[in-house]
């Protein structure tokens, strides 16, 4: 990325490139969040959306990542992108999205996947 680039744009392009070129799950992104105590974890979420105000990216509140980022609302991601060459980082504060945005998204995801959600109690064994 050259100076001057709009990274949102930069961002949406490679998306696409991504879309085009990666095996597996091109909107896969680690995400990396500390607890009170500044211990940290990493795990893999889905890029769900992005632009000026943000990356969006949904979780179980109650999951560790969930837990983590309101004991700690900071965090950092990195998208990869091996057969592109490419590596997207960003981080700073993470902020929840509205109750009916979330319930908006997840009224999208088909029945099983919601069924699963219910069911499973994110992070535990």
């Amino acid at each position: 990325m050259s100076v001057g680039d709009d990274p949102f744009e930069t961002l949406a392009r490679w998306v696409a490139e991504a879309e085009a070129t990666e095996p597996r799950v091109p909107d896969a992104m680690q995400l990396a969040t500390a607890d009170a105590r500044g211990r940290p974890s990493i795990r893999t979420v889905l890029l769900k959306a992005f632009g000026p105000d943000g990356l969006v990216f949904y979780t179980n509140y109650n999951s560790r990542k969930g837990r983590e980022l309101d004991e700690n609302p900071w965090a950092a991601i990195c998208l990869h992108y091996k057969a592109l060459k490419r590596q997207v980082v960003a981080e700073g504060p993470v902020e929840r999205l509205s109750a009916e945005e979330s319930d908006a998204y997840f009224a999208t995801r088909d029945r099983g996947s919601q069924l699963g959600a219910w069911a499973s109690k994110q992070s535990q064994e």
